[in-house]
């Protein structure tokens, strides 16, 4: 089991999670985080930090596709250890639904 970060992280990419991973398990895109499963050791510490309520366990029903997803992407961006500065108008994309399909970027983030 392992947790997964949802559309909900992207245009929001708050970071918050990224300071407490004991396990240094999150990868940095463009606008927004993923969890490496295999990485993660399901500690849940992450979950409630999120201000987007974007983080879940992979074992909810319906998130396959988002574990294959931040598997395929902690593959591929560079790993983030340290909270950066999140997008300015962040705030503006919290809770936003259809967030995939109109604004997810495939390209990598900066890193830390």
């Amino acid at each position: 089991m392992a947790y997964v970060v949802t559309d909900a992280c992207i245009r929001c990419k708050y970071m918050d999670c990224v300071e407490v991973c004991p396990v240094d398990c999150f990868y940095e895109g463009e606008n927004m985080l993923v969890i490496n499963p295999s990485e993660c050791i399901d500690c849940g510490v992450c979950e409630p930090e999120c201000p987007a309520e974007a983080i879940l366990p992979d074992t909810e029903s319906g998130l396959e596709s988002w574990l294959e997803l931040n598997a395929k992407y902690s593959a591929v961006w560079p790993n983030i250890t340290t909270k950066g500065t999140p997008p300015a108008d962040a705030d503006e994309f919290k809770g936003v639904d259809g967030k995939l399909e109109a604004y997810f970027s495939e390209n990598p983030g900066q890193g830390s």
